[in-house]
């Protein structure tokens, strides 16, 4: 009897534990995990057999279903930049945002100073030519870290 019981605790054991959900990026890799929550533009889950929470940024996302009710939820269009005209649909994402995505390249340069234009105004002077500058070479997601000197750092990234 006692070892029923214990087969019976290891099963719905193995059950409870066992990998609920499937992330597919937008590359096409599927990974098998435990979904635990959608928060802050972060998906965060584990690998079965760990209690360590994993993060993902949605956009590398595609979709998570749901394995046991085949439910599926949409997280995140691809993103395709194929011109200097689609500078636009560049999305600029703070550093912490962007894990799951690739590196594909830096740019540096000298940040956007106009005399007598407010601060945000030169910011997003300097955001759209490196927007653009991103755009013409196909990179989907920038981050951009401005120096202390006037000088920025850009890192484009790519599913």
């Amino acid at each position: 009897m006692k070892n029923l019981f214990f087969t019976l605790a290891i099963l719905f054991a193995n059950i409870a534990i066992s990998q609920t959900h499937q992330i597919t990026k937008h590359n096409g890799e599927e990974v098998d995990v435990n979904f635990i929550k959608h928060e802050n533009d972060l998906i965060h889950y584990s690998f079965s057999g760990s209690f360590e929470e994993q993060k993902i940024s949605k956009y590398a996302v595609s979709k998570i279903t749901n394995k046991q009710t085949k439910q599926t939820q949409k997280i995140s269009d691809k993103i395709v930049v194929g011109s200097k005209s689609d500078y636009k649909l560049v999305k600029v994402l703070p550093q912490e945002k962007t894990i799951g995505l690739k590196q594909a390249a830096n740019f540096y340069g000298v940040s956007t100073r106009t005399k007598g234009e407010p601060p945000i105004a030169n910011e997003n002077q300097t955001a759209l030519r490196i927007k653009t500058k991103s755009a013409s070479n196909g990179y989907p997601f920038v981050s951009i870290v401005e120096k202390p000197d006037g000088k920025y750092e850009a890192i484009a990234y790519v599913y």
